[in-house]
């Protein structure tokens, strides 16, 4: 009995994205308007599975290998990938707690540092077969051709140990490159039906295909399932944060050891860099770690957001579209998504969803909207670019309060990082970090511009996504809630192309609206001043 109680495990990846996808057809999928918006919204998302699972699992055979390079010993002080020096014939690598290989003879048979280049004369594996690296048509680098001449002979049976898994880590990059390509690929035409939605006016109502009752249900123990993982999830401390893990990746990546330790994470607030993720999904993404003290604060951090953006969802449904079952209806789809299941422990996608949610929720409170959207703002940089968008929601009513708001919030937060600061130069440095105030990184990065993509295309990109961001404040010229949910959705999933460090799994900053964008009713009544009182403190409207 104990093992069917208690021993629970988390339901791969691959699993729940077919369950999740039988499931969100079930719920939402209009059967008697096939051609309805509803459904190509629900195609939408269901093809941004695919590319997760690519990611996930290239990233996952990345570290696999790289944990199985680990276990050969290399010298004691690493040098430059390019300058390490390369074993004599007849020399044994050991791996860590395994048995002595003798590599073949030849220059690059254990020279894991090349990009799977072999000598002109390739190693021979058996004894018996004579190298024929000097004819030009023996093919790729490392193959080996008997000497009788047959032809077959496997390449795979004539590679090295190193040179498989470096064969194999290539692989799995290529996957992982395809994965993001997908994701930017989906994230591109979220963003076109995003903008094209203030445009679409008629919106008639389509509930779920379950009651209110069963939504309740559904989303309750759905939450409760994904914050086991949280809580159960193993962080930091490991073999994938370790020092001989670090040492393989920085080979086989062909990079320097000091490059991986001083990567960044991207521009955010200090406090907030100290909190690690909790890989509720294997992506294979590896914490420091001196961040294992934090570790529980990151698991409530990572709890009380998802929590806070399901209950901002109903809010939404229930005080600003008049259907409490189309806020748990879009609160329950929220955790039937892949993405969710995967990312569930990054707070650093589920804190700036929930503020931006509550900001939302309390639009016609200005004051409160700006706090959120200044805590944001200030902790995870990327929604400053809403700014925009919000001032010119606000510009008839409202906007002074909204941006005193907003500007008391990022100097609360300028303040915090004094604690974090031993010398003033730290602090400039931080307040740097904190606003994004560099030059566009061509180096150090992660994603699609670490796996083959020019940085150096980041800079058009971004000029545009700066284009996009301040036409919107201009654009459309009469903004309602809906311009405001449909408008910051599309500014958030635009900041995934030029993201530098994982842009397109950073689907948490704008899935929420998403959704809400999706489920929202006609709503080109609620603007400014009809729903905005002229006074600081809010008074109960009257009845229209």
């Amino acid at each position: 009995m104990s093992e069917i109680l208690f021993h629970y495990k988390r339901v791969d990846p691959t699993t729940w994205a077919y369950l999740s996808s039988l499931l969100m057809i079930g719920l939402f999928f209009k059967f008697n308007r096939c051609w309805s918006v509803r459904n190509l919204d629900l195609v939408l998302l269901m093809l941004l599975g695919p590319g997760l699972l690519l990611v996930q699992h290239g990233q996952a055979t990345k570290y696999a290998t790289v944990v199985e390079y680990s276990q050969f010993e290399r010298p004691d002080e690493p040098t430059d990938p390019i300058d390490t020096p390369t074993p004599a014939a007849g020399d044994v690598v050991t791996p860590v707690g395994g048995q002595e290989v003798e590599p073949p003879s030849g220059e690059a048979a254990s020279d894991p540092k090349t990009d799977g280049e072999s000598a002109d004369e390739p190693p021979d594996a058996t004894g018996d077969n004579d190298a024929t690296g000097d004819n030009p048509d023996n093919g790729a680098a490392g193959e080996s051709v008997p000497a009788d001449g047959a032809a077959g002979s496997s390449e795979s049976e004539s590679l090295t140990p190193v040179e498989k898994i470096r064969t194999e880590f290539d692989k799995a990059q290529s996957i992982e490159r395809l994965g993001f390509i997908w994701l930017l690929s989906a994230a591109g035409l979220l963003c076109i039906r995003l903008l094209i939605d203030p445009n679409m006016v008629r919106r008639p109502l389509l509930e779920p295909n379950l009651n209110s009752p069963g939504l309740f249900f559904l989303c309750l123990w759905l939450f409760i399932f994904l914050m086991a993982n949280v809580v159960t999830s193993p962080v930091g401390g490991g073999q994938e944060s370790s020092e001989t893990i670090k040492e393989a990746w920085a080979e086989l990546r062909g990079e320097l050891l000091e490059d991986i330790e001083t990567r960044s994470s991207g521009p955010q607030h200090a406090v907030l860099i100290l909190f690690p993720s909790i890989p509720t999904a294997p992506l294979a993404r590896p914490d420091s770690s001196d961040q294992a003290t934090f570790v529980n604060t990151a698991r409530a951090l990572a709890i009380c957001s998802h929590l806070a953006i399901v209950l901002g969802i109903a809010g939404i449904g229930y005080r600003h579209f008049d259907s409490l079952q189309m806020g748990v209806g879009a609160a329950t789809l929220y955790l039937m998504l892949p993405f969710t299941a995967q990312m569930t422990g990054h707070i650093d996608q589920s804190i700036p969803g929930a503020l931006l949610i509550w900001a939302v929720l309390f639009y016609r409170r200005p004051v409160w909207a700006g706090l959120f959207l200044g805590l944001a703002a200030g902790g995870y940089y990327y929604p400053l670019f809403l700014l925009p968008l919000w001032i010119s929601f606000y510009w008839q009513r409202g906007l002074k309060r909204f941006l005193l708001s907003f500007l008391v919030m990022l100097a609360v937060l300028i303040g915090l990082l004094i604690f974090r600061s031993p010398d003033f130069a730290t602090f400039l440095a931080h307040v740097q970090s904190m606003f994004g105030l560099w030059t566009p990184l061509m180096s150090g990065l992660g994603g699609i511009w670490g796996l083959g993509w020019d940085p150096w295309f980041r800079v058009p990109i971004v000029a545009l996504f700066v284009g996009l961001s301040g036409t919107l404040a201009i654009w459309p010229a009469q903004k309602n809630l809906g311009t405001l949910l449909s408008c910051s959705a599309a500014v958030m999933a635009a900041t995934q192309f030029w993201h530098g460090f994982g842009g397109g799994l950073h689907l948490g900053l704008f899935m929420p609206l998403v959704l809400l964008t999706f489920f929202r009713p006609n709503l080109e009544d609620r603007i400014a001043l009809a729903v905005l009182g002229e006074g600081w403190f809010p008074r109960r409207r009257a009845p229209a």
